[in-house]
């Protein structure tokens, strides 16, 4: 099981919106030495809604080539139509992700029922570990705790990624009885540490992007029960966890990483460079959480 912080990585691209493949071995090469536990490519912070397919399985080709197995690499392969999820992740596998990262279909608002046929038909058509992804915030979508058990029962489905933000929804998922090596992954950054404290796994993270050993260091002591050490730590995160999302992810988390000299200003359309009335409000947070 993966533990820890697991980044979920942004795509750098160049002005003209191309993706830079050398700005992202970069930033793979900079997470393996800060402690990053694992990396998600192209997930929703790596605009994966405005890649191609040939564009997204390129990107996860060169975290899976630069990464070298020094860390596990998801893939995410979500798609709100079933066949579609199913090409991605099989031509994920094929570009050698250790896992992929699926989120729940999103727009067509399918019942639980057919959320649970939708990922078993992945599950059986690719044999990949894959890790649900459930973010009704963004996909007017939410997998209940009863569907999450059911799915849990399917071998290749080893975990999920829970981001509704709610500790409520925390706790239930931890009550559930889920088999012991099912990991369970927050994806909300600002109540990752008070999930870990309860029994979460990890966080796939936003705020890694920016500040990868201050996540793994405070993930490491969540897991752990350290609540003073993990609590010291976040609290020097707190602010990117809540200022990275001034406007839409990634595009404070791109901004930060131009700031921090990481990427340049790439970024497409329909997302736009981040609103001037906000940049000193991130760059004061990412000051104080000591990564600028």
């Amino acid at each position: 099981m993966i533990k820890g912080s697991i980044v979920a990585i942004v795509t750098p691209m160049t002005p003209a919106g191309e993706v830079d493949f050398d700005a992202l071995a970069a930033l793979v090469e900079w997470h393996v030495a800060e402690g990053t536990d694992a990396i998600v490519a192209v997930g929703t912070t790596g605009e994966s809604a405005t890649l191609s397919v040939d564009e997204h399985i390129a990107v996860v080709r060169k975290v899976v080539e630069v990464s070298a197995k020094r860390v596990p690499v998801l893939a995410g392969t979500g798609a709100n139509s079933t066949s579609e999820a199913i090409e991605l992740t099989q031509l994920a596998k094929g570009a050698g992700a250790d896992a992929c990262l699926i989120v729940t279909p999103y727009y067509n608002k399918p019942p639980q029922e057919g959320l649970y046929r939708h990922f078993k038909a992945i599950a059986e058509a690719v044999s990949i570990p894959i890790v649900l992804y459930n973010v009704p915030g963004r996909t007017g979508c939410d997998m209940l705790p009863a569907t999450v058990a059911r799915l849990a029962l399917i071998p290749n489905i080893i975990g999920i990624k829970e981001a509704k933000g709610e500790l409520g929804r925390v706790r239930e998922l931890l009550a559930l009885g889920l088999p012991k090596d099912f990991a369970l992954y927050t994806g909300d950054d600002a109540t990752a540490r008070e999930s870990m404290l309860l029994g979460f796994h990890g966080d796939i993270s936003v705020t890694a992007n920016v500040a990868p050993k201050q996540m793994h260091d405070m993930c490491v002591a969540a897991i752990a029960g350290d609540a003073a050490t993990a609590g010291m730590i976040d609290s020097r995160l707190s602010l990117l966890h809540k200022n990275l999302f001034i406007d839409p992810n990634p595009i404070p988390t791109k901004w930060a990483l131009e700031a921090m000299g990481r990427i340049r200003g790439g970024i497409r359309l329909p997302l736009v460079p981040m609103n001037p009335d906000h940049v000193n409000v991130v760059r004061e947070s990412l000051r104080a959480a000591g990564a600028l």
